[in-house]
């Protein structure tokens, strides 16, 4: 991979990160009880990892994404996160209100597309190996 490839993958992996990790992981660390309440209202199985052991979890899987260190293992990790959320708590054709139908609706694509590019992400990372730019570890998985 070129130095100028490099830069341009660095700039969409910090991107990416930055999301995961200033919207979603730190909301979910600072409003850890609004999100319990939420997964214990939708049912979730293990309200234990909801709240801030979530906001952890993105913050990790984000920074490994953005620094480089294992970012095929980040990328896995916001996918897993995303696609959880998507179906446990983004169902939006259960939804009657057509407000929040809609809200969902929003949110459970959001995750999808999040899913793509981390799937994405996690292919590039894995087929270019030690050849990724700018990155402090190789990815962890190679093929």
């Amino acid at each position: 991979m070129s130095a100028e490839a490099g830069v341009v993958v660095l700039i969409g992996r910090v991107l990416f990160a930055l999301y995961f990790v200033a919207v979603s992981g730190v909301g979910h660390i600072r409003r850890s009880g609004y999100f319990e309440g939420y997964a214990r209202a939708m049912n979730f199985p293990v309200l234990a990892v909801t709240g801030w052991p979530a906001g952890v979890w993105l913050v990790v899987g984000a920074l490994s994404i953005a620094l480089g260190v294992w970012p095929d293992v980040g990328a896995l990790m916001i996918g897993l996160f995303v696609l959880i959320a998507a179906a446990f708590f983004h169902r939006y054709w259960e939804v009657a209100d057509e407000a929040q139908q809609f809200l969902q609706q929003s949110l459970f694509w959001r995750n999808a597309i999040a899913l793509g590019t981390s799937l994405v992400m996690f292919g590039c990372f894995a087929a270019f190996g030690p050849e990724l730019r700018f990155t402090v570890t190789a990815p962890l998985f190679q093929f």
